[in-house]
């Protein structure tokens, strides 16, 4: 693994530091490789904090599964219902959108808003307030039918996190504290980093490996709004593969469940999961990106494995993570 690594930061110069977590049923291994920052020449590791970007995504749909497998909610009920009187939720033909077309991408919602204008390029979400969400969905008409069709939406998970804590009468944060970290143990993950963590925080590079400002969602934290560790993902990712008790274990059964086959891109789509398929095996998987971090969680049910990587540049690491999964460890 250290080879990979190694391979990534110095041979390739895609990352300023990395740090990448393997589990299963012999335990966990977690090497990290590089630098904090050009500044700080500490090693990654374990315990690094990174922001998680998209990944939090599984995280606010493993809480609607929670909440669902409780009876509190249903995947058909409808967004309206948890925002009455605040904003008014595009329909089309009808159909109204559910918490179950959010969650699976199918609402019909685009990637971003259209009235989304950030002040700060490098913090392009931390303006966004939760008017301006309510004064997009009130104007905004659908381009096609809610539930047709699959379309990646940064909004449409933002406006699930930010109901679901609405419905619940508190902010997404505590949420989901309340419900997935604090049961999971997850204490170095939070949208806030308290003092000791944001010590620990690696400091994020762009593509050319300059040092990037933080990002905040503000409103759409269930979108991206994450910062956690390897040590806290292979948690969750343990608990998803039922190597550890979990009082979230129907919880996440139910996420997983593919929710809808998309031939055309090679996946199905389950509850913030993506399921892809190769050969005989399965990888039950999500990336993330924000502007100077990239990260990848992902298991295989099959071979009881999971892998974690955090790294504090942008540049993808999906191909690392795959070479993880088949033990490409070649540099």
């Amino acid at each position: 693994m250290r080879k990979l690594l190694a391979g990534f930061v110095d041979g390739d110069r895609q990352s300023v530091g990395v740090v990448a977590g393997v589990t299963g049923a012999g335990g966990r291994v977690v090497v990290g490789y590089g630098r904090l920052s050009a500044d700080d020449p500490t090693q990654p590791d374990g315990g690094t904090v990174f922001e998680i970007g998209s990944i939090t995504k599984v995280l606010t749909s493993t809480l609607l599964a929670d909440l669902v497998s409780r009876e509190e909610l249903g995947l058909d009920t409808p967004v309206q219902g948890l925002l009455d009187g605040e904003a008014r939720i595009p329909t089309r033909n009808g159909a109204e959108i559910t918490l179950g077309h959010l969650a699976t991408h199918s609402s019909g919602l685009p990637r971003l808003p259209d009235n989304f204008d950030p002040e700060d390029p490098a913090n392009p979400y931390a303006d966004y307030t939760a008017n301006d969400l309510y004064a997009f969905l009130s104007s905004h008409e659908l381009r096609r039918d809610v539930g047709d069709a699959v379309e990646y939406s940064n909004v449409g998970y933002g406006l699930l996190g930010h109901a679901l804590a609405v419905g619940e009468g508190t902010d997404f944060e505590t949420l989901i504290r309340e419900r997935i970290l604090g049961p999971l143990q997850m204490s170095d993950t939070a949208v806030e980093l308290m003092p000791s963590l944001r010590d620990r925080l690696a400091t994020g590079h762009d593509g050319r490996l300059r040092p990037t400002a933080n990002w905040d969602l503000a409103v759409l934290a269930g979108a991206g709004a994450l910062r956690s560790t390897v040590n806290d993902l292979l948690t969750f990712l343990e608990a998803n593969l039922g190597l550890r008790e979990s009082p979230l274990r129907e919880a996440m059964e139910f996420a997983r469940m593919p929710r809808r086959e998309e031939p055309a891109l090679g996946m199905d789509i389950a509850l913030g999961w993506i399921i892809a398929r190769e050969g005989d095996r399965e990888f039950v998987w999500h990336n993330g990106a924000t502007g100077g971090y990239a990260s990848f969680i992902g298991f295989d049910p099959g071979t009881g494995e999971g892998v974690a990587i955090l790294s504090n540049s942008v540049v993808s690491v999906d191909n690392l993570a795959y070479r993880l999964f088949t033990r490409d460890f070649t540099g």
